[in-house]
């Protein structure tokens, strides 16, 4: 687990990738913490070393065969449960599968909002009904499913923003081969206004 404290009213969670806790979430977590806010990354691999990007297979494969959508979800929603009562607001931001998760935890009442950055696998969890406002930012390309069919879709559901950006899946990840500075800054304005505007709402 990484965690950044600021005396903050406000912690945002990040959840990873397949690849575990590497060197783009924790630069995630200090640019949240650089804001000001307390920020928390939690390990949904328990403990297992990150992969690198050339493990792909072997990262995917650990996530399906050991820890698996409904564990990750359990981890997830037991840790907001235990930050829930220390903030006046919590978000939760998720990456990938981290991103899915994060969908799932939208409709449990124990976060403010939640980001997520290409979570493919929302298609199959399409059955949440979000307590809170939801921003989904999707690559303009996915090869294994059609990402304009997945926005139609999650952009029907209140509270839903959804926007596609140029790129492929790991566009905002600036470590990776598909990285693509302009989407990130692009992503990255989104999020920070998405986040001004949830924090102020009821002020």
């Amino acid at each position: 687990m990484i965690k950044y404290g600021n005396s903050s009213d406000t912690a945002v969670i990040i959840l990873h990738e397949i690849y575990g806790i590497n060197r783009h979430i924790e630069q995630v977590c200090k640019w949240f913490a650089d804001y000001g806010f307390d920020s928390v990354a939690p390990d949904l691999l328990t403990g297992r070393e990150a992969f690198a990007y050339s493990q792909e297979k072997q990262a995917y494969d650990y996530f399906k065969d050991c820890i698996g959508f409904d564990n990750a979800f359990s981890q997830a929603e037991e840790f907001l449960a235990q930050v829930r009562p220390q903030y006046r607001h919590v978000f939760v931001l998720g990456y990938s599968i981290g991103a899915t998760v994060a969908w799932r935890c939208s409709g449990t009442g124990l976060c403010d909002a939640i980001i997520g950055l290409y979570g493919s696998r929302i298609r199959d969890y399409l059955f949440v009904q979000p307590k809170c406002p939801v921003l989904l930012l999707f690559p303009a390309r996915e090869p294994s499913f059609s990402v304009d069919n997945l926005i139609f879709h999650v952009s029907k559901v209140a509270q839903v923003r959804v926007i596609a950006l140029e790129g492929e899946h790991g566009f905002a990840d600036p470590f990776s081969a598909k990285y693509n500075k302009l989407s990130t800054a692009q992503a990255c304005s989104e999020i920070e206004h998405f986040i001004t505007k949830c924090r102020h709402k009821d002020r």
